[in-house]
């Protein structure tokens, strides 16, 4: 890589009096910019040693990769005089440039935690959906299946045992999701979701006496609000008391006073007051729908779409699982809002498909049929941002097709029992009777778009088309063609199929499920990821090889593996800001280690007192180079575990 180079193209993007302050961690350049809409994405993107951007935190982040990030910025450095910062005073200086927006901030916490949970709900909803095919009468004959074949009666008992499952026990995945999110420990709060639906509580008429006062024996099942705010409060508790708590006390004394002040808590205030604002909203929301029917349809598919290109929708799972739940329990029609968003998208992909009958340029229409497709699959952001919005009119054709569909949804009462794929495969997630309507507003939505957008596209569409001409290769061009393939020859040729081992004990997952978009979007390369066991924080060599990068602040190694793979061990999410504190080190770049050799070591529990996600990320940094790079099945690792799984070409 040509670090010079390369930042002379990030100056060049961001613009020189744009910059406010840089610094960089393992993997990326962070920057503080006066605006970030002044940066030149494009020319960022085309870079190839860029390997993507992303805003967070009022910092502008670019993914330059380990061992050369470094150089990178000690060039940028060199060329804006700007003075070398830490993270940790980036940080300071990006809180001060930037404008806190706390409504944004907060739907960011509620997707944090009801995205990674989604799955769970949607294979329930989808299950009781399947369910009601078979117990519903009136859709097959005048008898329900089960009745007209009584063989099918048990199976459909145990397909409603598990649909009920998710939602019934919905504090238990909540609890596990929202400690992550807040810091706690993701079992204490699971501990917490279940002490709030366990079997032993007698209901609201039953009360414990507390000295002289009646505590109800409240279950807890379905609910969502709030566990919400209990496994807050367990989060506040288990920080403080990992903070003031001498380490022989520590690891027995602070789960145990942080679930029994927490558990008191919620069945005294916190239980009591919250399940009064969860029921408060969603009798709200359902009195909203129910009051203004196909006109509020009709309203909320014109505006769906805009609500997306602001963010806003990430919010929208924490209604819908109050809905779902409370059309899991017979008290409500369902979910309309995911009606909604299928119309929406499919609207959104209608619209991008008239434009790949209007185009004449290549690009654009390569562009347009795949974010078409991927928008009536219920990804809409290439269309939106790619196509759509760019040339205006086709976005607000979408916004007419789908108010009128979601409007006639409205109209024919046509609901969700589950969340799910919010595009044309949106019909496995509907209530049985009320599909054949479903797929009518879908047509609605996607024929009304097509030719509002196609008919106005044809009057008015203009573009400039540039045409395709030959390019000469230089002889400059050709050597250094031939000398980038002549070296990827030589580098495929030290690959071997490897098997990287877990650096630390924890529980698995993946890559994808992590906090960070650097590592969540495998832009660095493919992986897996660990929460590291808090009672050992030893770090052990996942391979043999040589460490390529060692980090004053001890919190990330780059290890070359002698069978080629380019190992990155990343010590939790923004650790960087420890500066080194509660982290050893015992190798030094250069070294040769071998696997299952000590690198050094991870106080976790001091890491979580911190604030810190302790997540141990293990990339490969050169994934391209390989076939394949696979995480190893199985949840529970110790170290020197098989973790991930690398074949050559």
């Amino acid at each position: 890589m040509d670090h010079k180079k390369v930042a002379q193209v990030v100056i060049e993007a961001v613009g020189k009096d744009n910059l406010v302050a840089a610094a960089h961690c393992a993997t990326r350049l962070r920057l503080v910019l006066k605006d970030d809409e002044k940066v030149n994405t494009k020319l960022l993107d085309s870079d190839p040693d860029v390997k993507g951007t992303f805003k967070t935190n009022g910092q502008y982040q670019i993914i330059i990769g380990p061992g050369d990030v470094n150089n990178v910025y000690d060039e940028l450095i060199k060329m804006t005089g700007l003075q070398e910062l830490s993270t940790d005073d980036l940080k300071k200086v990006s809180e001060k440039n930037k404008k806190t927006n706390p409504i944004m901030a907060f739907i960011k916490l509620l997707s944090d935690i009801f995205v990674p949970i989604i799955p769970a709900l949607v294979a329930g909803g989808l299950l009781m959906a399947l369910n009601n095919f078979l117990t519903s009468p009136g859709l097959f004959g005048p008898k329900a299946l089960t009745k007209m074949y009584p063989v099918i009666a048990g199976p459909s008992q145990i397909i409603q045992v598990m649909s009920a499952a998710p939602f019934i026990f919905m504090p238990i995945l909540v609890g596990i999701s929202a400690a992550k999110r807040f810091g706690a420990n993701r079992f204490l709060g699971a501990t917490i979701g279940m002490i709030m639906t366990t079997p032993d509580l007698g209901g609201a008429d039953k009360y414990w006496d507390i000295f002289g006062l009646h505590v109800a024996q409240t279950s807890y099942v379905y609910q969502v609000i709030p566990v919400l705010v209990a496994v807050w409060v367990l989060a506040f508790l288990e920080k403080r008391f990992h903070k003031w708590l001498p380490s022989a006390f520590d690891f027995t004394f602070t789960p145990l006073l942080s679930v029994f002040i927490t558990g008191f808590l919620t069945f005294l205030i916190i239980g009591p007051v919250f399940k009064g604002v969860s029921d408060a909203i969603t009798n709200a929301i359902v009195w909203l729908y129910n009051t203004t029917g196909a006109f509020g349809m009709g309203v909320f598919g014109l505006t769906y779409s805009a609500i997306v290109t602001t963010g806003l929708h990430q919010s929208f799972p924490a209604v819908e699982t109050q809905l779902i739940a409370a059309y899991a329990q017979g008290k409500g029609a369902g979910d309309f809002i995911f009606v909604t968003a299928c119309m929406a998208n499919i609207a959104q992909g209608a619209a991008t498909f008239a434009i790949y009958f209007l185009t004449k340029d290549k690009k654009v229409k390569g562009l347009a049929s795949s974010s078409g497709v991927s928008a009536l699959l219920g990804i809409t952001e290439p269309a939106l941002f790619g196509v759509n919005l760019k040339y205006k009119f086709p976005f607000f054709c979408a916004l007419i097709g789908s108010g009128i569909a979601a409007a006639f949804a409205g109209f024919m009462h046509v609901t969700a029992a589950s969340l799910g794929s919010g595009g044309l495969l949106g019909f496995l997630s509907i209530v049985p009777k009320t599909i054949p309507m479903w797929a009518v507003s879908a047509l609605i939505s996607f024929a009304v778009t097509f030719i509002l957008t196609y008919v106005y596209g044809k009057a008015h569409f203009k573009e400039e088309v540039v045409p395709e001409s030959a390019t000469v290769e230089s002889a400059g061009d050709a050597v250094a063609k031939q000398e980038k393939a002549e070296k990827q020859i030589a580098q495929d040729e030290k690959l071997h199929d490897e098997i990287i081992a877990a650096p630390v004990s924890g529980e698995a997952e993946s890559l994808k499920d992590v906090n960070d978009p650097v590592f969540s979007t495998e832009a660095m390369g493919r992986g897996a990821a660990i929460v590291p066991d808090a009672t050992d924080g030893t770090i052990y060599a996942p391979v043999s090889g040589t460490i390529s990068v060692a980090y004053e602040t001890k919190h990330a190694y780059g290890i070359q593996s002698d069978k080629g793979a380019e190992v990155l061990i990343h010590v939790g999410i923004d650790t960087v800001n420890l500066k080194g504190k509660h982290f050893t080190s015992e190798v030094k770049q250069g070294d040769h280690v071998e696997k299952g050799q000590k690198l050094g070591t991870a106080d976790i529990n001091a890491i979580v007192s911190e604030g810190y996600d302790p997540t141990v990320m293990v990339v490969v940094t050169n994934t391209p180079n390989y076939a394949n790079v696979q995480r190893v099945d199985g949840e529970n690792k110790q170290h020197g575990d098989d973790l991930i799984a690398t074949t050559k070409r």
